[in-house]
């Protein structure tokens, strides 16, 4: 039997069994439009390419780290000693960053093509969990390896939920495992980081790739207005899927430049009886919140300004989840120009506080 009879003849064992042939002809069949705005179609895709990578150093990662008392001493093993240990770890912190990131633009491009409409609500309220998640998941992992910068802005950033009325400081003590972040604080965001956060995250994100599979990627207006024989498109497999694959090469690419040229650093073991050094502050995707509290709470007295600022976060979060029973028509409208400028109004507040917490950082 020549190599290509083997292989036919597994193919067709393996088909019959699973049913190969009828995936291909779906993903032969699936279209993807072609648009001037189809380059935010990819955003996904990277997403999802970095969270493997996430999911791949992690697992490295956990062959030697040891949670709780130990947990500085091993993250400094792997750093310094592991052979190539330093570059799975700032492979991981590097492709956490570049996720989230990447989540970001993919859901202000979801939200400005109006990707929230009928029929892709669920869409639209699974990758907004999804994204809740993975910025859980950041602030977990940041904590674990115990150095003076990781343990200083975990403190910081249990201030957050610690502001909340009545129930945040029952919820912040829970988190820290007592009143202070301590080695029970490290098992705690552990577990939590490696163990129930990927419990909640798989099946969701699973169910987030079904929905697009099922209702395809949108148009953006512009294209919706046109009639269906002046759209173009082309055929996922091969021609969308080929220029997916080129983006994650060119992410892999970024990335890997990226945990070489600028290895991600540990700090000194902290102390938690030594002052906190300057400049400690919440990760990026924390710092719009963070900084809120910190405006709303010079113009507002004490407690006030910590709360007000929760309840107008909060209440922005709120509408910006609910936006797919606000703008549900196709037609272009008074509710169409107001999400619009809603979605303006948040991007230029994120960028705005976020630039500006920084700022009043290094002054």
């Amino acid at each position: 039997m020549t190599t290509k009879q083997l292989t036919n003849s597994l193919y067709g064992w393996v088909d019959e069994r699973l049913g190969l042939s009828e995936i291909a002809a779906f993903a032969r069949l699936k279209r993807v439009p072609v648009h001037a705005q189809s380059f935010w179609y990819y955003w996904g895709g990277i997403s999802l390419f970095l969270f493997l990578v996430q999911c791949f150093t992690g697992i490295l990662l956990l062959v030697y780290y040891r949670p709780g008392a130990e947990a500085y001493e091993s993250v400094r093993q792997i750093t310094f000693v592991m052979h190539f240990g330093w570059l799975i770890r700032s492979a991981h912190s590097w492709s956490a960053n570049l996720m989230l990131f990447a989540i970001f633009v993919h859901m202000f491009s979801v939200y400005f093509m109006k990707a929230y409409r009928s029929p892709r609500e669920f869409g639209w309220f699974s990758g907004m969990a999804l994204l809740a998640i993975a910025t859980v998941f950041g602030f977990s992992g940041y904590l674990l390896p115990m150095d003076e910068l990781s343990y200083f802005a975990t403190k910081v950033g249990l201030e957050i939920p610690n502001a909340v009325p009545f129930i945040g400081p029952a919820i912040a003590t829970m988190l820290r495992g007592g009143a202070e972040v301590t080695e029970f604080t490290v098992q705690r965001f552990f577990a939590l980081h490696v163990v129930v956060l990927p419990a909640l995250f798989l099946p969701l994100l699973g169910f987030h790739l079904w929905l697009v599979q099922k209702h395809g990627n949108a148009l953006p207006p512009s294209e919706e207005a046109k009639h269906p024989s002046d759209r173009k498109s082309i055929a996922f497999m091969p021609g969308f899927l080929v220029k997916d694959l080129a983006m994650w090469l060119i992410s892999l690419n970024v990335l890997a430049l990226l945990a070489s040229v600028f290895p991600w650093s540990l700090g000194k073991q902290f102390d938690a009886l030594a002052p906190a050094p300057l400049g400690i502050h919440p990760e990026w995707y924390f710092m719009s919140p963070f900084e809120m509290l910190k405006i709303l709470g010079t113009v507002l007295p004490g407690e006030m300004g910590e709360i007000a600022g929760l309840l107008l976060f909060t209440l922005g979060i709120l509408l910006w989840l609910l936006i797919p029973f606000y703008d549900r028509n196709k037609e272009s409208g008074r509710r169409a120009r107001t999400a619009h400028y809603f979605g303006i109004l948040a991007v230029i507040l994120l960028l705005t506080t976020t630039a500006l917490g920084y700022w009043t950082i290094r002054q």
